[in-house]
């Protein structure tokens, strides 16, 4: 018999907490906070890394967790690509080709896996985390102390490289998993 998971945990109220930072968020970004939004932006990426610190550790991983972790990286995803192109119109467009690249490459493995699962991945691959990472240093570094190109590059290869691999997992899996560690233990187990 399946236990039950113990849904109220602090990693799951971190998750929720980055769900319900949205909606301010998408206000920095209307009325232009820059502020408001990197501060915002800052404390989703702080709280990512502890929800899933804090999960580990302790043992407190759900499937509710994961898929509450998984929307809540997509919307600050969003948003703060939405932020950067509602505040940095000239970078975003002086970089469109990159920016094109890398925001194709993140969704495309998330409309397939819309279509061939019903729901996104919820993976929590190795390459995903530190891609968050450095992704979170770009834009804090970006907004705080200004444009550095050998790192926007790194990051735009590590990023596409990290979306590349999530890619042929929801290609390549019978069926949708969540809290994998890369596509190397996944396959190496015969699935």
């Amino acid at each position: 018999m399946k236990t039950k998971e113990n849904i109220y945990n602090v990693p799951n109220a971190l998750s929720a907490y980055r769900i319900l930072a949205l909606p301010f968020i998408i206000y920095a970004i209307v009325v232009q906070d820059r502020t408001l939004f990197i501060t915002l932006i800052s404390i989703n990426l702080v709280t990512d890394i502890l929800d899933g610190l804090i999960a580990r550790m302790f043992r407190l991983q759900t499937e509710l967790g994961a898929r509450l972790d998984s929307l809540a990286d997509i919307g600050t995803y969003i948003m703060a690509f939405s932020g950067m192109i509602v505040l940095e119109w000239d970078f975003v467009t002086a970089y469109k080709w990159e920016f094109i690249l890398l925001i194709g490459m993140w969704v495309l493995p998330q409309l397939i896996s819309l279509a061939r699962f019903g729901r996104f991945p919820s993976f929590h691959l190795y390459s995903s985390k530190i891609t968050g990472y450095i992704q979170g240093i770009f834009i804090f570094t970006y907004f705080l102390f200004g444009f550095h190109q050998g790192y926007f590059y790194f990051m735009l290869v590590f990023s596409c490289l990290s979306y590349l691999e999530e890619l042929l997992l929801v290609l390549l899996l019978p069926e949708l998993r969540s809290n994998l560690k890369s596509i190397f233990v996944v396959f190496s187990k015969k699935i």
